[in-house]
């Protein structure tokens, strides 16, 4: 029976004259609730949630009132039961997930109960993106080279993936060799408005999600609320568990004008990264408005919502236009779904961007877009932007400051120095080595793909090359990229400049980038090469897109091509020429740059709905690689002798009966200290796997040979390759180990064992503490956990043995995920840090206040033991920041609470 709160329960007309029925926000409005049509159009749609899923038990009548009584500025204490409509995941958080559904499956038959109490209440979608790498580029045949390496590599998990298919209702994989998932979901899954059957009548409600990849909020774009998760959290909402998160402040963002002449989407971005990384909007909601807006095509909105993580908010949301709707019509959705689309979104009021004075933010910001200008941004963090023209000027400038000014520490003597490989490859400090048209980010905007095609015309027409020991690729994000690049006239030019399509998937920006040749490879390390890597993505994070690379920059895709063709960082492209045209004359950047005519000439060739539906139509073709995998059928999975797949261990001791809350921790040891910006690219296990690291140890001793080693992104489904690989990254930096003769600190996962002082990897110094019973902590600076939403990263942590990590401040997503993995987030309060009080790791520590309930938010006491017997205090804050995260913690992590409350 529908329950109608407040009169909600209404009809509505749709366009083609059919009647529709809604929970209606106006109804709210008229019952006294507050000023909801003033309310930012993003918290009406979570609201509308609240109101349709209210049961009285964990969605109730209070949390309806709270939230259509928001209010811009007022302390945020609350927390919203978010029902979403359905789940996406990636392949790399997919897996392991499956993994945790099908043993808990396995223990839900072990306790007498059917194993399909575990299944999905919500549609969940698969997309296997993340698997395919560049192994094969430059090469016409590089696509089909490197999609059969990729089906040979994961054959194991892509079995594991099928029998989930046959085993869940729910659950449905989107094959490899499709397209990347935010895109995918953008193109195809993403419905505007879903509709049901309740008591008779057709009830229908916007479209929600969260997803296990932090660029979920790609989905914004079209004006689905929708965001990053953890696959643990991912999990516990598909078995029924609401997304909780505290009421959230919004930011409206308004945008003026319109971009100039030569200037992209990719630009606009990173000057939207920049300045909101600067406004501090960590945990919060980003909704843009205004005239500028609506100057924007759809994938432009896109292009801005995706890269929400890069500027800390949980959302970068748009309202639903006309835009949006045309977007909609030239994807290939049908009559029916746009009239539903729109329908509904005019009957709750939510139709259209608003305009200045519209709505009550929690505060405004505003960018003129006519300001933006050509930009890339790097080496090292997305949020760094750098004007095209200052590009050079700030290499030579990092190339020779310390690490702690976000430099290279090399001496500047060596910048011009040049070296011959052993290919006969010469090398500088600065050559781009990896340059590729890549990521969810940009591949999904037919405006810089058809401007990067029309930038390699106009270069092969003058006779410009990209010298060939610079690895190109391009990695589009759908199929129908290509057919439009082809329809164009513009592929076979990327083709000859080097850029064929190599594969559909994320590859280079997640560090599925393939090996340089081993000369190249051999001549960094032995010089200490500062190379570069240029790249269309979001995530230019320290050894992701390659371990050997330390200058990472991103770019549009035209500039992209056009540094391939400059070859090196240390060309400033506004004042120096790309280079020589067949006649030997200068070729200068603006001589090939297409003007925004030119591409919007072609952009009719992108939005052909007929192309849409024939691609998803039919999403594997009969007898294709993804068809001839074979796999097991059942409702239980029968574990195999696997290094990539294997039954994890979060559930051995699991009862029905709740844990003892536990008490405090004392004695404990710290496993790492480290500064800021620690990202989850340094936590969890990413890229590739060294043969001398735990991890390639680990393999080895299973017969698993180098050349077969893959991934840790491949192997997630193992958490024995993974607990092995956690603070592994080769660029990270453990403050407890002394100073080295420059300054700096020795890199990679090592750490001191104490008390013998001992030199270990984290891995086996872990092993050590566990052995011992000895419970272990990290410490960190700010943003501790930034980057992508990698469940691997608490998951790992937890594995190891870590109680507590303490740290200035947390990316929101991490921090969820400690929590529920069961590992205590602290924070240091006010200008206290592991600095400050100057820990070493050579203590011992202690945590006290645990002993009685827990409440959200409260202060504990950390107790450090000087290795001298001096004992010091200092007061932490508890980052468990909602009732329902106590009672995660209380039940060992969000797993175990939820499947308590299935089988009891």
């Amino acid at each position: 029976m529908t329950q109608s709160l407040y009169d909600s329960f209404q009809s509505f007309s749709l366009q083609s004259g059919a009647t529709g029925y809604l929970y209606s926000l106006p109804a709210l409005e008229r019952a006294g609730l507050g000023k909801v049509s003033r309310l930012p159009v993003s918290i009406r749609l979570v609201l509308e949630s609240v109101l349709r899923n209210c049961d009285g038990r964990k969605i109730t009548e209070r949390h309806i009132r709270q939230l259509a009584a928001w209010q811009p500025n007022e302390p945020r204490s609350e927390e919203i039961p978010f029902v979403v409509a359905r789940i996406v995941l990636q392949d790399f958080t997919g897996v392991p997930l499956l993994c945790d559904l099908a043993a808990m499956r396995g223990v839900a038959r072990k306790l007498g109960k059917a194993p399909k109490i575990i299944e999905p209440l919500v549609p969940v979608d698969l997309v296997v993106d993340h698997s395919v790498q560049v192994d094969y580029f430059r090469q016409q045949d590089a696509l089909d080279l490197n999609m059969k390496l990729e089906f040979q590599r994961n054959r194991e998990r892509y079995q594991f993936m099928k029998w989930g298919m046959q085993a869940f209702d729910t659950f449905r994989v989107v094959p490899p060799g499709v397209g990347i998932v935010h895109q995918v979901n953008l193109e195809y899954l993403a419905r505007g408005v879903h509709a049901k059957k309740v008591d008779g009548k057709t009830l229908y409600y916007p479209d929600t999600l969260v997803g296990t990849d932090s660029h979920t909020t790609m989905i914004n774009g079209i004006g689905v609320v929708g965001w990053g998760v953890g696959g643990i959290e991912a999990e516990a909402g598909m078995l029924g568990q609401p997304v909780y998160f505290l009421t959230p402040d919004v930011v409206g963002f308004e945008l003026k004008g319109k971009l100039r002449e030569g200037c992209t989407a990719t630009d606009l971005v990173l000057t939207v990264t920049e300045q909101l990384r600067r406004e501090k909007v960590v945990g919060k909601f980003v909704e843009f408005f205004g005239e500028g807006v609506e100057a924007l095509t759809l994938a432009d909105r896109a292009t801005i919502a995706n890269m929400a993580p890069e500027y800390g908010a949980t959302m970068g949301f748009f309202p639903v236009d006309d835009a949006t709707i045309s977007y909609f019509q030239g994807t290939g959705r049908t009559a029916e779904e746009i009239d539903a689309f729109v329908s509904y979104f005019k009957a709750q009021g939510l139709y259209g961007v608003p305009k200045e004075g519209q709505i009550d933010y929690s505060q405004v910001v505003t960018l003129d877009l006519a300001g933006v200008t050509p930009s890339l941004a790097g080496p090292k963090r997305p949020q760094d932007r750098i004007e095209i023209g200052k590009v050079k000027a700030n290499f030579i400038d990092l190339f020779s400051k310390p690490a702690s000014a976000n430099g290279f520490s090399r001496p500047a003597a060596e910048l011009r120095a040049s070296y011959v490989n052993s290919d006969g490859v010469t090398v500088k400090n600065g050559d781009i080595l990896i340059a590729a048209i890549t990521s969810c980010t940009n591949t999904s905007n037919p405006g810089v793909l058809l401007a990067a095609g029309l930038v390699a015309k106009k270069a092969v027409q003058r006779g410009l090359k990209v010298a060939p020991h610079i690895k190109t690729s391009l990695a589009p994000g759908s199929r129908v990229v290509t057919d439009y690049l082809k329809k164009a006239g513009l592929l076979s030019y990327l083709e000859q400049l080097g850029f064929p399509v190599t594969a559909y998937g994320c590859t280079t920006c997640i560090g599925n980038s393939g090996d340089l040749t081993p000369a190249l490879n051999q001549v960094i390390q032995d010089r200490q090469l500062v190379c570069a890597a240029v790249l269309s993505g979001n995530r230019n994070f320290e050894a992701r897109i390659h371990p050997n690379i330390k200058a990472n920059y991103l770019a549009s895709p035209p500039l992209v091509v056009a540094y391939a063709i400059a070859g090196t960082m240390r060309k400033d492209l506004m004042t120096e020429p790309l280079g020589k045209d067949k006649e030997g004359n200068d070729v200068w950047i603006g001589d090939i740059w297409p003007t925004s005519a030119e591409v919007q000439a072609l952009m009719k060739l992108a939005m052909n709905p007929a192309v849409y539906a024939a691609n998803y139509r039919q999403l594997t073709a009969k007898g294709d690689l993804w068809s001839q995998i074979a796999s097991t059928s059942g409702d239980i999975y029968d574990w195999p002798l696997s290094t990539y797949i294997a039954n994890p261990p979060f559930f051995d001791d699991f009862a029905l009966a709740p844990p003892v809350a536990g008490g405090n921790i004392t004695g404990a040891r710290a496993l790492g200290i480290f500064g800021d910006s620690i990202t989850t690219d340094h936590i969890s296990p990413a890229g590739s796997i060294k043969e001398a690291s735990p991890a390639g140890l680990y393999l080895i001793a299973h017969g698993v040979g180098k050349t077969d080693f893959n991934s840790y992104g491949a192997r997630r489904g193992n958490h024995e390759v993974m607990v092995r690989g956690t603070f592994a990254n080769v660029r990270i930096k453990n403050l407890m180990l002394p100073p080295q003769a420059d300054g700096g600190r020795e890199e990679g996962g090592i750490t001191l064992h104490q008390p013998s002082g001992e030199k270990l990897s984290i891995f086996e110094a872990a092993m050590k503490y566990l052995a011992a019973g000895t419970p272990t902590v990290i410490f960190a600076g700010e943003e501790y956990g930034t980057g992508s939403s990698r469940d691997w990263a608490a998951k790992g942590t937890r594995l190891l043995g870590v109680k507590a990590v303490v740290a200035r401040s947390f990316e929101r997503i991490h921090r969820s995920n400690l929590v529920g993995m069961g590992v205590l987030p602290l924070q240091f309060i006010g200008s206290t840090s592991a600095q400050s009080l100057g820990i070493q790791g050579d203590e011992s520590f202690d945590i006290l206040g645990l002993e009685d309930g827990l409440k959200p938010r409260q202060k504990l006491t950390l107790v450090i033991h000087g290795k001298d017997g001096e004992r010091r205090s200092v007061r932490v804050l508890l980052r468990i920041d909602t009732p329902i995260e106590v009672d995660y913690y209380r039940h060992g992590g969000i797993l175990p609470y939820v499947l308590r409350e299935l089988l009891i």
